[in-house]
């Protein structure tokens, strides 16, 4: 299992002439993927503790909801293709064959039935104990973000970088489907997560991003080909 921390040396801030948000020392930014669908009835406990989840400061937990269950009545308005496409190459990755909702992928590393609280709970505290030589800030200036990056000796590889935008919350009442006649809120509702740059881990990382409008925005760090993410941070 990976060894992460996420840290930011005075120094290299000061550096920086501005503000980021970072990862203080010792500190784990867990991230949490669930995908779900406003069409399965199995998914409104997993939305509610995703919910939960989003009140805490130790996690990001990100809202994917997918588009394979809109044929049976009801079209998911936050559903995206992408999101879709990203589960099932979390599948192969795993040598899994089939997808299903709802499903939550701590770190990119644990998949795990989203509605099960106490299994989730015990993913979060394993990787909460994780640790990795990675930094990584980043500020928001309006549309533009900057974001820094360096890793430890030892830590190159095929890396990607991550830009996520979501919204916060949002209420939906649902007309059809199995969840007919149902008001429901979701949380951290993804809009888009975009690969932005890859970056070997050998050399510093500098990039400035564009984030138009005002969703919320992420940035993580995750091996290529749907590995284990190793450091994030969000923009709040």
């Amino acid at each position: 299992m990976k060894r992460f921390t996420a840290w930011l040396a005075g120094a290299w801030l000061a550096s920086m002439g501005a503000v980021f948000a970072a990862e203080e020392q010792g500190a784990r930014l867990v991230v949490i993927e669930l995908y779900t669908s406003q069409g399965c009835s199995s998914c409104p406990p997993a939305d509610a503790l995703l919910s939960e989840l989003a009140k805490r400061d130790d996690v990001l937990p990100l809202a994917l909801h997918v588009d394979y269950w809109d044929y049976i009545g009801w079209k998911d308005i936050f559903a995206n293709p992408a999101h879709t496409a990203r589960q099932k190459a979390y599948a192969r990755a795993a040598g899994q064959r089939m997808v299903y909702t709802p499903q939550m992928v701590i770190d990119g590393a644990e998949h795990v039935v989203g509605n099960k609280p106490e299994e989730v709970d015990a993913l979060i505290q394993l990787h909460a104990e994780d640790r990795s030589d990675i930094t990584l800030a980043a500020q928001r200036s309006g549309a533009a973000i900057s974001i820094r990056a360096e890793a430890g000796a030892g830590h190159g590889g095929d890396l990607v970088v991550q830009l996520v935008r979501y919204m916060p919350d949002a209420t939906v009442e649902i007309g059809r489907g199995e969840n007919a006649g149902r008001k429901l809120t979701y949380s951290n509702i993804v809009t888009s997560w975009m690969p932005i740059a890859k970056w070997d881990g050998r050399t510093p990382f500098a990039l400035e991003a564009q984030a138009e409008g005002e969703d919320r925005a992420a940035v993580i760090i995750q091996r290529a080909g749907h590995g284990e993410i190793l450091a994030a941070v969000r923009l709040d």
